[in-house]
């Protein structure tokens, strides 16, 4: 192999030909958003559509400065720094990989344990939105889907309003900077995978300002908007197979990002300070975001849980692997077909049923190495915002739900945290110990697993429901996962 280029601002013109480069001069690029929670999605994402919108000569002073509060961001930082935080982004299409370098972010906040800097930052009138990914469960959110307002960062950002511990924190006091400058507000945009994300965020700052400063919390409720949006594009997280490929480009890329050759964004038009024209570069603005957010949720999201814990406990290391396994594919067609699809609207070009097609199609891309590990991360935000509210729909409607509870049933069978070749399955839960506890219990008593009322709330009341789950965990438990499948298949 060839001497590999290191990815640098300077060495941009040396990269090989068939890699796309920047087609604007990032010198000339200015911040206009700052960006909390630079990850994968972010840079395959919001960041691409950007690049490619600075590539028609617009939106130069929107770059983006990206951000985090947690420890483990520091060393993000440095390592984007290095590369003058440039992007290596590979799109894997099953009929040809390609590569690009995006340039959209201009610098990244120094991570302080204060968030000092990060508060300044958001404070400049020249940011106009403060975007976020932080993921499903990063939004403070109580077991009834409320603002948790008693959880310990919260209680900590409310007595500490000058140096706080939480992203939420750091906005609202940026925003008391710039109403007492009289410098105005700025977007909160949420650009995670939630339903309404934009009404969530909205009810989490204004939750915890209140609890600061009421008058602070109306001003911000009066200016700032946070609008929704539908976010949709499979990114897997980077390790050693995505770093050889990027060497394969002839790039040294400490941190390359691998996407499918897919995206989407549904963004409602509501933008108190501007915004960057991402409709000329594919994203859709609207004033109805729900419908597209809704069969996004129900069909890619929740389709994704019905087939990783499965997949899990099998031993099926990826998700186009499970789509190849015949009854977890057989477990995810019938599921979408019968028991989600007929709760989901159709949006403007595009039918429920037609949208399971195409997720059926990108899961099964077999150049995507999206592990099970990583899509079944976090079960417990997943599920909950994902799985149980179609769970809920088909309860109230009086429809079928045994795949729903399948599903349920195979979740806690992998948080028993062994696979059915014994092997164990690493934590992978923010509350795993919880879940593992209460897993354990099910396996003499299923409905052990229904009494997470942070979880399940009612639903582990309603025997509709209960009953199978009961009958399917015992199922797995006593002839296996895959006789559990065939039954459903079968049934």
């Amino acid at each position: 192999m060839d001497e590999l280029i290191p990815l640098r601002q300077d060495t941009l013109s040396d990269l090989p030909k068939d890699v796309r480069r920047p087609r604007y001069d990032r010198a000339e690029l200015t911040p206009g958003i700052v960006h909390i929670g630079l990850g994968n999605f972010h840079r395959a994402h919001q960041a691409w559509y950007l690049h490619r919108l600075m590539e028609t000569g617009a939106a130069h002073d929107w770059a983006i400065l990206g951000a985090g509060v947690r420890p483990a961001d520091a060393r993000a930082r440095e390592r984007m720094l290095a590369q003058d935080c440039l992007t290596t982004l590979i799109e894997l299409d099953p009929s040809g990989k390609s590569a690009e370098v995006t340039g959209s972010m201009v610098g990244y906040v120094p991570v302080d344990e204060d968030n000092a800097s990060l508060v300044a930052q958001m404070a400049d009138p020249a940011i106009r939105i403060v975007s976020l990914t932080v993921t499903e469960g990063g939004y403070y959110r109580d077991g009834a889907g409320g603002f948790d307002a008693d959880h310990a960062d919260i209680r900590y950002d409310v007595d500490h309003p000058d140096a706080p511990c939480t992203a939420f924190g750091a906005m609202v006091a940026a925003l008391r900077r710039r109403r007492d400058a009289g410098t105005g507000p700025f977007t909160c945009q949420s650009c995670d995978n939630l339903q309404s994300n934009g009404d969530v965020l909205r009810e989490t700052i204004l939750g915890l300002a209140e609890r600061q400063d009421p008058d602070l919390a109306t001003w911000i409720g009066e200016s700032c908007t946070f609008p929704n949006s539908m976010v949709d594009c499979i990114v897997p997280a980077t390790g050693s197979a995505e770093l050889d490929l990027v060497r394969r480009f002839g790039i040294a890329d400490d941190v390359p990002v691998t996407h499918e050759n897919f995206r989407q964004w549904v963004i409602e038009d509501r933008f108190c300070a501007g915004r960057p024209d991402w409709d000329r570069v594919g994203a859709t603005f609207t004033d109805d975001v729900h419908g597209f957010e809704a069969m996004k949720i129900r069909c890619l999201n929740a389709g994704h849980q019905v087939i990783a814990d499965p997949g899990e406990v099998l031993g099926v290391e990826t998700i186009a692997g499970c789509m190849e396994h015949e009854l977890i594919h057989g477990l995810f067609r019938k599921v979408e077909t019968e028991e989600i699809v007929p709760h989901v609207a159709a949006v403007p070009g595009m039918t429920p049923e037609e949208y399971v097609d195409l997720i059926e199609r990108r899961f099964a891309n077999p150049e995507i190495r999206d592990t099970t590990r990583r899509v079944a991360f976090d079960g417990a935000s997943r599920h909950a915002g994902f799985v149980l509210p179609i769970l809920r729909d088909a309860l109230e409607a009086g429809a079928p739900v045994e795949g729903l509870a399948l599903t349920e049933a195979l979740w806690a069978r992998m948080c028993e945290g062994t696979r059915e070749d014994g092997t164990v399955i690493e934590p992978n839960d923010p509350i795993w110990d919880e879940l593992q506890a209460a897993a354990k219990q099910a396996r003499e008593r299923a409905g052990a697993w229904l009494e997470q009322r942070r979880i399940y709330g009612e639903l582990g009341d309603a025997r509709a429901f209960a009953e199978p789950f009961e009958r399917w965990l015992a199922l797995i438990w006593s002839d296996g996962a895959e006789a559990a499948l065939r039954a459903y298949l079968d049934g």
